[in-house]
């Protein structure tokens, strides 16, 4: 439980800084070797003439590429401030893992962002990726990959922890009623017992050929544009190991819920955003209405 606050509080105090100091950077073009860039800075708990003084240990915090990750939350119409209101206001809440991958999973409070840890490799991988990942988002600014906003490193007493900041898609106080992680393979891919006895399980293709056996049907327009995102989404492989899934929930509404949904969400996303402002990126109850 310790170390848990000392990270969320590290990623917390680190992600502060490392914002607040790119806004005396000034806008231009991203170049090839933004993507390379690592900045790094000291958090002693003491302070120091650049950062304040804090209850945790120790520690560095490094920024992977922060110019290109400033151009990505830019276009997604992410403004720093709402950034850092986001991920520092509140304390990050801890997800029980939903995966196998032994990462530690936190979102922020108002459920906009998820910080995932990852391996060295997974960090090394999205890196390489960046370049490819830029010219995709320019071309298809619609894109169903991950959001990502931030690659960052906490290093405290010789431990490295790596996070990636993404948008979340699935707002926690709305019901998911069906979960699939499909891969376009049905090779072993069936949900195993212990992750059925799961209050929310996440399924697989098998179960969705077994379940939807008539698919899911779209208008002709919708079917449309999601065959084409897709598509250009898989061709944004620089690396021939990237590997592919189509993560989905499904909410079953019911009619005097949809109203009662209908109303909250609206107010609550009518309060964040003026009027009349049309963004790429979208808060997790908006992205599913």
């Amino acid at each position: 439980q310790t170390a848990s606050s000392a990270i969320k509080g590290a990623i917390q105090l680190g992600i502060g800084y490392t914002v607040g100091n790119l806004t005396s950077k000034p806008d231009r073009d991203v170049l090839m070797q933004d993507f390379y860039v690592v900045e790094s800075v000291f958090l002693p708990s003491e302070g120091s003439n650049l950062t304040p003084a804090h209850h945790y240990p120790d520690f560095r915090f490094k920024t992977y590429a922060p110019l290109a990750f400033r151009y990505f939350r830019e276009l997604f119409g992410i403004k720093p401030d709402d950034y850092l209101y986001s991920i520092c206001s509140e304390p990050l809440i801890e997800l029980s893992n939903p995966g196998a991958s032994g990462s530690l999973f936190f979102v922020t409070s108002d459920d906009e962002f998820i910080i995932k840890t990852v391996q060295h490799k997974e960090a090394e991988f999205l890196q390489k990726l960046l370049p490819g990942y830029y010219m995709n988002l320019n071309q298809n600014p619609r894109t169903l990959l991950p959001k990502f906003y931030g690659l960052y490193c906490v290093q405290s007493g010789g431990i490295n922890i790596r996070i990636v900041v993404m948008n979340n898609v699935l707002p926690r106080a709305l019901k998911m009623h069906f979960t699939y992680d499909l891969k376009g393979s049905t090779y072993k891919r069936r949900a195993s017992r212990k992750e059925r006895e799961k209050s929310n399980p996440t399924f697989k293709d098998l179960d969705f050929l077994q379940d939807m056996h008539e698919g899911l049907y779209f208008d002709s327009e919708t079917h449309s544009a999601l065959m084409k995102t897709l598509q250009r989404d898989c061709r944004v492989k620089s690396v021939s190991d990237a590997l592919y899934s189509c993560f989905f929930s499904i909410n079953i509404i019911s009619c005097n819920m949809k109203e009662k949904q209908g109303e909250s969400s609206q107010n609550a996303s009518d309060a964040k955003r003026p009027a009349g402002q049309k963004v790429l990126y979208s808060t997790a109850m908006e992205s599913i209405q």
